[in-house]
C-alpha cells in the first residue's frame, strides 16, 4: 500500500513538473502574449529581415506601451521570440517546427520573402497555427488553401502590372515593347507573371525576358540587348541587390530607357547609395508614407515614418511599415476572439475588415489582403543631386507628384 502510494505520489510530481514546463512555454506567459518569427538576419535577405524585425518590434513597443491587447478581461502583452533562419527555407522550416513543438508557439508572425514564406506554411498550417506574415506576396500562397495564413500586402503579381498600363498611357494609348529581368525565386517569377498578364491585355509585346544571375551581382548581358533594341520600358525586380545592381550598371552603361520599373527601391535606398543616378527610376511599394490611411497607434504614415527613424535612425521601408501592421492585425482579432483558441482567433482574423497607418486590411479565402491598391512612386532629385526624394506617381488618387516620363536621356542629364 506504501509502495503503491509512494509511485503515485512519483507519478503526479512527473506530471506537475511536465505541466509546469508546458506552461512555461506556453502561448501565453502571465501577461505575456509570445509569438514566434523565424527571420532573415543573415544571408541575402539580412537587410530585408532586419527591416521586417524593426518593423515588428516598433509595433510591440507602441502596442504594449498604449494598454495592450485586452482578452477575456485581463490585459495582456506581446511578446516575440525570434530565430535566425539564414534566408535558408529548409533552416526557416527546421524553426518554425522548433517554435511550435519545443517553445510551444501557438501564433506566428511571418519572415521575409515569399520563398521562406512558403516554407513555413505548411508547418503552421500542420499544427493549425495561425500565422500573420506581411512580406510574403506570392500568388502561389494564395492558391494552396490555407487555412492558417494571413498576408497584409498585396499579392506580387500586381507588383509592377500598373507600369505596363502607364507606358501605354504615355504612349498614347498603343501598345508597348517590354523588357524584362528576372531573379528566379518565388515572389520576383509572381511579379513575371503579372507583366505577362499585363502585356497580354494591352497587347503589349516582350522582347527581353531574361534571368537575373544567382548572385544578382552582374546584368551587364541584359542591358546590352536593351541598349541594341530599345524597349519602351524596363521592368526589373531581384530583391534589394538586385535593384542595386540595376541602377549601378545602367548609369555605367549609359543605357537610355524611357520607363524603369523596379520593385524593392526603397529597402534598397536607391537615392542614398546611387545619389541623381537613381532619379527618374519608377518602383512598386505596398505603402508610402504620404498615403492618408490613419490609426490610432500611429497616426498616419507621415508621424509612423518620423518615430520610426527616431528609433532606427533610417526612413522606414515599406517592409518595416507592413510588418508593423501584422501586429495591429493581431491586436484586433485576439481582442475579436477574446480567446487564445487558435481556431477562434484564425476565424478572428478571416474576418478581419479595418483600416492601419500602412492601408485597409480585409482578407480573400485565400488569406492575402484585397482591400489595398499598390503605390508606384518615382525617384526625383534636386537640380545638383544632393537631396533626393520619392514621389507617389500612381495610382492617380493617392498620387503626390506628376510622372515625369519619358526618362531624359543619360547626355541630357
Amino acid at each position: 500500500m506504501k509502495i503503491n502510494k509512494i509511485i503515485l505520489s512519483f507519478i503526479s510530481a512527473i506530471a506537475l513538473l511536465l505541466s509546469t514546463s508546458v506552461t512555461s512555454f506556453a502561448k501565453v506567459v502571465g501577461d505575456k502574449i509570445v509569438l514566434g518569427s523565424a527571420i532573415s538576419l543573415t544571408g541575402k535577405y539580412s537587410s530585408n529581415g532586419v527591416h521586417t524585425q524593426n518593423g515588428y518590434n516598433m509595433a510591440v513597443d507602441r502596442i504594449n506601451s498604449m494598454g495592450g491587447v485586452k482578452v477575456g478581461g485581463k490585459t495582456y502583452k506581446f511578446e516575440i521570440i525570434y530565430y535566425d533562419d539564414e534566408s535558408n527555407p529548409k533552416r526557416a522550416a527546421q524553426l518554425a517546427e522548433r517554435l511550435i513543438s519545443q517553445d510551444g508557439v501557438e501564433f506566428m508572425l511571418g519572415p521575409y520573402s515569399s520563398g521562406l514564406t512558403k516554407a513555413i506554411a505548411p508547418v503552421t498550417e500542420k499544427y493549425g497555427v495561425p500565422m500573420v506574415e506581411a512580406n510574403g506576396a506570392s500568388r502561389s500562397l494564395f492558391t494552396k488553401g490555407y487555412k492558417y495564413l494571413f498576408a497584409v500586402l498585396a499579392p506580387a503579381n500586381l507588383y509592377l502590372d500598373v507600369a505596363i498600363d502607364l507606358a501605354v498611357e504615355k504612349n498614347g494609348g498603343k501598345p508597348v515593347k517590354i523588357a524584362q529581368a528576372f531573379e528566379q525565386d518565388a515572389f520576383s517569377q509572381d511579379v513575371r507573371l503579372g507583366i505577362l498578364e499585363a502585356a497580354e491585355r494591352t497587347g503589349s509585346k516582350i522582347i527581353i525576358d531574361d534571368k537575373l544571375p544567382k548572385e544578382l551581382n552582374d546584368m551587364a548581358a541584359t542591358l546590352a540587348k536593351v541598349k541594341a533594341v530599345k524597349p519602351d520600358v524596363l521592368v526589373v525586380s531581384g530583391h534589394t541587390k538586385g535593384a542595386l545592381t540595376a541602377i549601378r550598371q545602367i548609369a555605367e552603361m549609359k543605357v537610355d530607357v524611357p520607363m524603369l520599373a523596379m520593385t524593392h527601391c526603397d529597402a534598397a535606398k536607391l537615392s542614398k547609395q546611387h545619389g541623381k543616378n537613381s532619379e527618374y527610376a519608377l518602383c512598386a511599394s505596398q505603402w508610402h508614407k504620404t498615403l492618408s490611411y490613419k490609426d490610432k497607434f500611429f497616426g498616419n504614415g507621415m508621424k509612423y515614418a518620423a518615430d520610426f527613424e527616431k528609433e532606427f535612425k533610417y526612413d522606414p521601408p515599406y517592409q518595416a511599415a507592413e510588418s508593423s501592421a501584422a501586429l495591429l492585425v493581431f491586436k484586433d482579432a485576439f481582442e475579436r476572439a477574446n480567446s487564445f483558441d487558435k481556431k477562434k482567433v484564425r476565424d478572428a482574423l478571416a474576418a478581419t475588415n479595418m483600416q492601419t497607418f500602412y492601408g485597409n486590411i480585409k482578407f480573400a479565402p485565400g488569406g492575402q489582403n484585397v482591400d489595398k491598391p499598390m503605390v508606384l512612386f518615382q525617384v526625383m532629385c534636386n537640380a545638383d543631386g544632393s537631396k533626393c526624394e520619392n514621389k507617389v506617381v500612381a495610382p492617380t488618387k493617392w498620387a503626390s507628384a506628376k510622372l515625369i516620363h519619358p526618362i531624359p536621356s543619360w547626355s541630357e542629364r
